[in-house]
């Protein structure tokens, strides 16, 4: 091919398009062959091996949402299923803990402090979840969590059934942790984004509570009235972690990584990521401080209950322990009565509500020196707690984006657990030199400052129609329309006395 071509027009070619003729000559320059691709393709063909080019379509100036149900499409039936006996594994695990401390006390000659590490230590677990469950997420999908999550509870239940030397089994429990954070995260961003998320996320909490029942229930008859051993009360947990794998992976298996992506676009710059979009906003922080703060509550009084009515209020082993059930019950009926209740006063007003029955609750329980009356008003106290995690949820997701929530969602989750480890721990460090009356005090200060942190979460009603939430609220759905942020009038105070 030469590197010019030139071209003559003749009469014939020309008549048409003037009435006078003249033969001319159009001489075509050479073109590099570069210039002839669209710089984009060229940027998409080198680094199309880097970039997933679903991660960096732009959002849809016009979206049309279709708002998923527990029961449709089909699959989600199985689904939803395969979320609750996840639950109930989760809410087993970390109720188990209560019920088993003062034998492990025993078995391993321990103290306070240090009996109170198997609360710590899934903390390490939680921090990993927190970090990693986006990344799992988008490179792996909900199919990577299905996996992950009960194949880490499996494992650390094995560990946990050989009952090796104390250090050991510290351990072990970071790597339950770490199952808990991830398919908390997931699975509460998944049922989230649910029409009617109260009531979906209800049920799923609902049979969390259900698995803290059985557990103490379970661990405490066996071994209190059958002499059993501490560590055999965990072949159940193994047989029941194993179902959780097949039935978590039988259920999200098409849920791929790119589905995800696909399902999930982002609308923040294509070099930031989800999680780092996710860290920048109020509501994420909120919702990982007051989690902490809660999930710290809810497993420091289920954990240390057993041990508070034994020494304070000279309770029996065997009853004792079903005060450590009644907590639970109570916290599984919340959630399954109140999460009815909870979108008809609105997740603002109806969060505050509950603090502050549970903190009348806790003061009943601390000042009323009676194993009867602590009994009933703690269960009590566990009713009012119960609904207070899904109403967080709901309230996130009606806030954020879309493409945040299970980044959002799933670091607050993780972080919440991390207050599961680490309250707890504080508790039996401070009860070592104080006893254990000390739990009483610190559970009524954290509630107070949950009520206060609370008022700082921003409105849900403006928020819920910028981001253009994807259920609509019926007309007249709710009795009340109260919504409150003190942060932004804080700020319109101080910009009025400026101005």
């Amino acid at each position: 091919m030469s590197s010019t071509n030139t071209i003559i027009m003749t009469p014939r070619d020309r008549k048409s398009s003037s009435p006078n003729f003249s033969q001319s000559c159009i001489e075509l320059q050479p073109v590099a062959p570069a210039t002839l691709r669209d710089a984009g393709r060229l940027l998409s063909e080198s680094s199309r091996k880097d970039v997933d080019p679903v991660e960096t379509l732009p959002h849809p100036s016009t979206v049309v949402s279709v708002v998923e149900r527990w029961n449709h499409p089909k699959v989600n039936i199985f689904r939803t299923c395969a979320i609750l006996f996840a639950f109930m594994i989760m809410g087993a695990n970390d109720a188990a803990y209560g019920a088993i401390i003062p034998y492990l006390e025993e078995y391993y000659d321990l103290s306070y402090v240090v009996v109170s590490l198997v609360f710590l230590s899934p903390l390490g677990g939680y921090v990993g979840a927190a970090l990693l469950n986006n990344w799992i997420h988008v490179h792996f999908g909900q199919r990577g969590v299905a996996f992950l999550g009960p194949f880490c509870h499996l494992a650390a239940y094995i560990g946990i059934a050989l009952h090796p030397p104390y250090p050991v089994l510290v351990v072990i429990f970071i790597l339950a942790g770490f199952g808990n954070g991830i398919e908390d995260g997931g699975w509460n961003a998944w049922a989230g984004n649910m029409a009617n998320a109260n009531e979906v996320l209800g049920f799923v909490h609902g049979f969390y509570g259900l698995g803290a029942v059985l557990s103490p229930l379970a661990a405490t008859s066996l071994i209190a009235k059958s002499g059993w051993m501490w560590y055999e009360f965990y072949y159940i947990m193994l047989g029941a972690a194993a179902i959780e794998l097949v039935t978590s992976l039988w259920a999200f298996w098409p849920a791929s990584g790119q589905l995800y992506r696909e399902q999930n676009p982002r609308t923040n710059a294509p070099g930031e990521s989800r999680l780092r979009a996710a860290l920048k906003s109020r509501v994420t922080w909120v919702a990982s401080i007051f989690l902490l703060g809660y999930v710290g509550a809810e497993v420091a009084l289920g954990g240390w209950i057993v041990t508070f009515m034994r020494r304070e209020r000279a309770g029996g082993d065997f009853e004792s322990g079903m005060v450590a059930t009644g907590f639970w019950t109570g916290i599984t009926v919340g959630r399954l009565v109140l999460g009815f209740v909870t979108p008809r006063l609105g997740e603002k007003f109806a969060v505050l509500i509950y603090i502050i029955l549970a903190m009348v609750c806790q003061l009943m329980f601390w000042l009323v020196p009676s194993f009867h009356v602590s009994a009933i008003f703690v269960s009590l106290q566990g009713f009012f707690l119960g609904p207070l995690f899904p109403a967080i949820v709901v309230a996130a997701t009606k806030v954020l984006p879309a493409y945040l929530h299970v980044s959002a969602i799933g670091f607050a989750a993780a972080f919440g657990g991390g207050g599961g480890a680490a309250l707890p721990f504080a508790i039996g460090s401070l009860a070592q030199a104080k006893g254990v009356g000390i739990l009483q005090p610190i559970i009524l200060a954290v509630l107070a400052f949950l009520l206060l942190l609370w008022l700082c979460f921003p409105k849900l009603d403006k928020q819920s129609n910028e981001n253009a939430s994807s259920e609509v609220e019926q007309p007249g759905r709710r009795w009340l329309q109260l919504d409150f942020d003190l942060v932004d009038l804080g700020k319109r105070t101080i910009r009025r006395a400026r101005g």
